[in-house]
């Protein structure tokens, strides 16, 4: 089978197209074909071991451990495990495998959903990652509630596209942040506000939000503390290194006993229900990904420099079969 390779750390140009053997699944795999997959800056920055410390977390210090690159997936049930009991031969699925640039990719069980009827692989492989990331950011770390005035920060990557649509799932009433060609963009998917971040900085127009979820964040932090109701919550999901370790280091010092919330969003879980809750809003039309790009298997290396370098809007798609 054909599948992307990583044998460096490097730039795009360190992903290779390689024919290797099709795996086998083990007892709690699922060998999923592969019919489509999609970019996330995780991909970009394990690819590059950027920031350096990912090379401290069991990935290999001096080249990846496991060459196989991609997360998101989304095919067709090829072979199961002995103690698979969900999946069955021929089953549409979507969810997360380690290596989904690829032909074929093996993925647990519990990392997978049944694709929902009448969506296209495309839209499910946009899904995982991203869409997992804005609804545990926005549910578990925002404590997200109906009525309550949301600010999306980066709302047209695809974390913020995500996020815009799931906030009006919930009910409140959302301002999106984005660059001055995403503005029709963000109004389209159900942002009641769109901000110019060109125009206007937020954090100083006096506006005060009960969660800031800031997909791409890069203000001070004391800069949002002052945008927040006075029990208003800011989560940081994305954005700089530093922006990271101010929320980490300065966060809960910042963060008021039963008033305003700072504080990071974590790595988002591959939870199975949240992918078959996920997958239930997309077979609904409640939420669509905005899919910006498309690439075949062999132009991967392509997919991954426009991701990196040309603030892609909504996700990038591989499309394999």
């Amino acid at each position: 089978m054909k599948t992307i390779l990583q044998t460096n750390y490097g730039s795009p140009d360190v992903l290779q197209l390689r024919d290797i053997e099709k795996p086998t699944p083990k007892e709690n795999q699922v060998l999923v074909k592969v019919h489509s997959a999609s970019v996330n800056a995780k991909d970009y920055r394990m690819m590059r071991a950027d920031p350096f410390f990912i090379r401290l977390m069991g990935q290999g210090f001096l080249k990846p451990k496991d060459a196989r690159t991609g997360t998101d997936v989304a095919g067709r049930v090829e072979a199961v495990g002995e103690s698979v009991t969900q999946f069955k031969t021929g089953d549409e699925v979507f969810g997360c495998a380690k290596g989904s640039f690829a032909e074929y990719a093996l993925a647990r069980e519990s990392y997978l959903a049944l694709k929902p009827a009448r969506t296209s692989f495309e839209d499910a492989a946009a899904l995982p990652i991203a869409a997992l990331t804005a609804l545990q950011g926005l549910r578990d770390a925002g404590g997200i509630r109906s009525g309550q005035r949301v600010l999306i920060q980066g709302a047209s990557g695809g974390v913020g596209t995500f996020a815009v649509q799931l906030a009006k799932v919930f009910g409140t009433e959302v301002t999106a942040v984005c660059s001055p060609r995403n503005v029709a963009m963000a109004r389209s998917i159900g942002a009641d506000h769109v901000i110019d971040y060109a125009k206007e900085d937020f954090t100083r127009s006096g506006q005060r939000y009960d969660l800031i979820y800031a997909a791409n964040g890069y203000h001070w932090i004391g800069s949002y503390k002052r945008a927040l109701c006075p029990q208003g919550v800011y989560v940081c999901a994305g954005g700089t290194m530093p922006q990271f370790f101010q929320v980490m280091l300065l966060g809960s010092r910042m963060s008021e006993k039963g008033g305003r919330s700072l504080s990071n969003m974590g790595v988002a879980k591959v939870d199975q229900k949240d992918l078959a809750y996920l997958g239930e809003l997309l077979a609904t039309g409640k939420i669509t990904p905005v899919i910006d790009a498309r690439y075949p298997l062999e132009k991967v290396p392509e997919a991954m420099r426009y991701v990196e370098e040309k603030h892609a809007r909504g996700k990038v798609v591989i499309t394999v079969a």
